[in-house]
């Protein structure tokens, strides 16, 4: 479940309730979870406990055509998709990662690149502008915006000045929610954590004297 309360049908303001409309129908959202895509459908009831929040969040959907005749934005989709997949991956956030995926179809993304995301350094299944725009991704999210000039000029050589910006922008955007969803638990984030010490099995005594012989060995 997650962290935070989230906002009921009866409770939305007219700004929320018309995104439950699209999304749920006519269901509470809370009470009946589930989007058509097959996730809970959290995200969207607990960014409504701040209205103002919860609009600025949606504007950014709508770049892409989200909820929307046509999009605003002028990049290509398969440049802004191929993006988004890696940075759920580094951030790893199984909601971003995994609703990207879907999107990237659409684009023309293939099946055995979304596979090939993890390790795309290693494979050819990406040419010279798709290695670019996935190297300026781990460069912002892995590396904390520390890109060096070299693959800056990469990226440049395929993209204009204001699709790099609008690339940036999007890569962070996604990055806020895929921490924001695994801190506060929502939709495929809702998870435990997986990082903790394995207890030793039984009384744990054959491992210590093994650690002793080692290290006595050792001197």
């Amino acid at each position: 479940m997650p962290r935070l309360r989230q906002v009921p049908r009866s409770e939305a303001p007219a700004n929320v309730l018309k995104y439950y409309n699209s999304l749920f129908g006519e269901r509470d959202p809370v009470a009946e979870p589930g989007t058509a895509t097959g996730t809970p459908g959290n995200w969207w009831t607990v960014f409504a406990l701040v209205p103002y929040i919860f609009d600025h969040a949606t504007s950014h959907f709508g770049m892409f055509g989200m909820f929307a005749q046509e999009s605003i934005s002028k990049m290509d989709g398969k440049v802004r998709e191929l993006a988004l997949i890696r940075a759920g991956y580094t951030q790893g956030s199984q909601f971003v990662f995994s609703q990207h995926c879907k999107a990237g179809r659409r684009f023309g993304i293939t099946d055995a690149q979304i596979e090939a995301i993890p390790h795309w350094e290693v494979t050819d299944l990406f040419d010279a502008r798709e290695r670019a725009i996935l190297a300026w991704t781990d460069a912002l999210i892995l590396q904390g915006g520390r890109a060096s000039d070299a693959l800056f000029d990469a990226l440049h050589s395929h993209l204009s000045d204001e699709d790099i910006l609008e690339l940036t922008y999007h890569v962070m955007a996604y990055n806020l929610h895929a921490v924001c969803c695994k801190a506060l638990r929502l939709e495929y984030d809702d998870v435990p954590e997986r990082i903790r010490e394995v207890p030793v099995p039984g009384s744990g005594g054959v491992a210590s004297d093994w650690a002793g012989a080692a290290w006595q060995k050792k001197d």
